[in-house]
């Protein structure tokens, strides 16, 4: 399941709902991304965050997180999955994604998750804009984010 939204999410809500008498179910693997209160600068050694937005476009976003979910249930074993990505003006301390997959097998979780964790930072078109301390800064990609997916690319 996919969910792109403006609003808070409960984790514990989530995966209670995932797992709800589903007894087929004998792992998770989870992850949830927060944001942080800092960003690394290279004159200052760190800035401080007071907010991040993150935008995104309606309709190919939710097209690009399937295509991604589908490819992790042809890899792995999975019996559910379930992300869920925010968007809009977020706080430090507030969650920004969601990815949990549930597999008879913890390895399928855990490999699975890490998988769309890597894929989303990478593939997903969401746009993140920090206002720091030292102003507004759209955030690049990182050359570790790209060499992390790339360990998951087929030849």
């Amino acid at each position: 399941m996919i969910r792109v939204q403006k609003e808070h999410f409960d984790v514990s809500t989530e995966l209670a709902a995932m797992t709800q008498g589903r007894t087929d179910i004998g792992g998770l693997g989870i992850f949830v991304g927060l944001v942080r209160d800092f960003v690394p600068n290279v004159d200052t050694g760190t800035s401080a965050i007071r907010a991040m937005t993150l935008e995104h476009y309606p309709g190919m976003t939710e097209k690009m997180l399937t295509e991604i979910e589908q490819i992790a249930h042809q890899r792995w074993n999975l019996d559910e999955t379930l992300i869920i990505h925010r968007y809009g003006t977020l706080d430090p301390g507030e969650e920004i994604v969601m990815v949990a997959c549930a597999a008879a097998h913890r390895g399928d979780a855990l490999e699975s998750c890490t998988f769309l964790i890597d894929w989303l930072k990478t593939k997903a078109p969401f746009w993140k804009c920090e206002d720091t301390e030292d102003g507004e800064k759209w955030v690049s990609a990182r050359d570790s984010d790209t060499e992390a997916a790339k360990r998951w690319e087929e030849d």
